[in-house]
């Protein structure tokens, strides 16, 4: 039997126009603004005019991802469906797919199989603009800095103090590190320069964060992107670029409309990673998709160490979110990977190496129960060569720690496969919570870091750098002590060490870097090799991308 692949299953299904997808979740079409007959945004002035009551929030998180896969995006995008075929109102909102991972490293993201959203080839391309947008504005940040310092640098701008960078959205190593300026006087005043991928800018982080176009706005005029000779922050608003960038922006700050296979409402906007791993989608979307739907699927990046703290610490803080529910998604195979088990072999029974494994997701479960205190149910995305004895040992496990398993087979069957786990996700729902946060805002940096090292990630201890120590001191004296910490680790590790799988102990994680993202209102904390512009692999996604005569795309995943 054929199976086919992502973009050919999406292919094959018949759309419905976006205005019927906008009825479906009770919005008027004086809000609409279309991209032609299957993508809309939807105008913010939305929430200002609606009486709705907020429905419930779901976080969808993960393990630690492994090169096996887990299935987040298909699972939330299944459950969204599975909860309409138990006839709730359910909204989906995910982050936007970005250019460089989806020509670089992985493919498209937009779910799998059947449960995707669509039109897939949009979103995973250039879809509504909003990218092209958020690098207009940073480079034009970028722009009015470097022409500031050639027209006299009366705020006396330390061109070796310089923090903002340019951006592109496409995985380019070679422009991380640059020297511009060159060719003469009128050409520029000569300096060390560099890109990051422009879901990494503080731009994308801010527009996922603005509640409004005015706190757009302030957000964008507080983002510091030099420091004078003698230590003084620069911002966005010294340089009064706050108003033109916000001018840039004002439309990709409206959410996007689009829909499921199976014609449930889904939102796409915001950031892959602009928070550093945080991988949710925007404040704004969440917020109208409350308004629109009695239950909201979304979710955060990586696993729940980085997606979800960052979303419950940061997000969840910032926008007054309280979560009703969160499902954690795992495979056996991905178990078995952190239980010692080569790629290769994890189509073989191997209940030793999967009790091996089963602490990473324990832990992440466990994390979610007790440090953060809301209700959980662990989502099994099933593989067909998966057995009941590894289905049981997982459930048993897990059971031990008073939260159930449900099987997610939505990527072969949709929402059908996704009504064991949406009839779980109902269940908590109605459970009462103990919401709360890793940290409070009032402690130390120190502290915070340490919080989130200990609590969550359930290190020894951390060890800051003197570079970090004295980066601490500086921006506690400049006032920024009080933000919240953005972690910058690698995914595949709860410690900084990505070769350390399964659930480690007694380790030490090491803060190099501490610089703040004033606009986005959050310090980052950076560990390990953290790159915020990566580089194409050996075998990029992009060789496997054509189109025929007909424009029909292929091999985009």
């Amino acid at each position: 039997m054929e199976i086919k692949s992502d973009i050919e299953i999406a292919q094959s299904c018949e759309m419905k126009n976006i205005r019927e997808i906008a009825a479906t979740a009770g919005v008027d079409e004086k809000y609409l603004e279309m991209y032609g007959n299957y993508k809309a945004k939807v105008d913010y002035k939305l929430l200002n005019e609606t009486q709705a009551q907020d429905g419930k929030l779901i976080l969808v998180t993960a393990i630690t991802p492994t090169p096996a896969g887990e299935g987040k995006t298909t699972t939330s995008v299944g459950l969204a469906d599975g909860l309409r075929k138990l006839g709730k109102k359910s909204v989906v909102a995910l982050r936007e797919p970005s250019l460089g991972p989806v020509f670089g490293v992985k493919g498209g993201a937009a779910g799998g199989g059947w449960a995707q959203v669509v039109p897939m080839e949009d979103i995973n391309l250039h879809f509504t603009g909003d990218f092209h947008a958020i690098g207009a504005a940073n480079n034009l940040l970028a722009a009015m800095l470097d022409n500031h310092i050639q027209q006299g640098n009366a705020l006396g701008i330390d061109v070796k103090k310089i923090t903002w960078k340019r951006c592109v959205d496409m995985n380019d190593r070679q422009l991380r590190n640059i020297v511009d300026g060159l060719g003469g006087r009128m050409q520029g005043v000569p300096r060390e320069d560099g890109f990051d991928i422009t879901v990494a800018s503080e731009v994308m982080a801010v527009l996922c964060l603005a509640s409004s176009i005015t706190d757009l706005k302030e957000r964008l005029s507080r983002m510091v992107v030099a420091y004078t000779y003698d230590d003084k922050p620069v911002t966005a608003g010294d340089l009064k670029a706050a108003g033109a960038m916000t001018a840039l922006l004002k439309d990709a700050l409206k959410p996007n409309l689009v829909q499921t296979l199976e014609g449930t409402p889904a939102f796409i906007h915001g950031g892959p990673f602009a928070n550093i791993a945080h991988g949710c989608n925007s404040i704004m979307a969440t917020r109208i998709a409350l308004k629109l739907g009695d239950y909201v699927v979304t979710e955060a990046g990586f696993g729940a160490d980085l997606g979800a703290e960052k979303f419950l610490d940061i997000k969840c803080r910032m926008a007054g979110l309280k979560p009703s529910a969160v499902v954690v998604v795992a495979t056996v195979r991905a178990l078995k990977h952190h239980g010692g088990v080569a790629k290769a072999d994890l189509g073989t029974e191997n209940l030793e190496a999967l009790e091996r494994g089963l602490p990473n997701l324990l832990r992440h479960v466990e994390n979610i129960t007790t440090v953060f205190g809301l209700p959980c149910v662990v989502a099994i995305n099933r593989f067909p060569l998966d057995t009941e004895a590894e289905l049981a040992l997982i459930e048993e496990k897990c059971k031990a720690l008073g939260v159930n398993v449900a099987l997610s087979e939505v990527w072969g069957k949709g929402g059908e496969g996704g009504k064991a786990l949406a009839e779980e996700v109902v269940r908590l729902c109605e459970q009462p919570n103990d919401f709360h946060q890793a940290y409070e805002l009032d402690t130390s940096i120190e502290d915070k870091l340490r919080a989130i090292v200990t609590k969550v990630y359930r290190g020894k201890n951390v060890v800051l750098t003197p570079n970090a120590k004295k980066q601490a001191k500086q921006l506690t004296e400049q006032g920024f002590g009080q933000y919240p910490i953005c972690m910058a680790k690698t995914q595949y590790s709860f410690s900084d060490d990505p070769k350390l799988l399964g659930a480690p102990e007694n380790f030490t994680v090491t803060v190099r870097n501490i610089k703040v993202s004033a606009g986005a209102g959050f310090l980052v904390a950076l560990t390990g090799d953290i790159l915020t512009m990566p580089g194409l692999p050996k075998v990029p996604a992009a060789e496997k991308i054509d189109v025929d005569e007909h424009g029909k795309i292929s091999g985009l995943f």
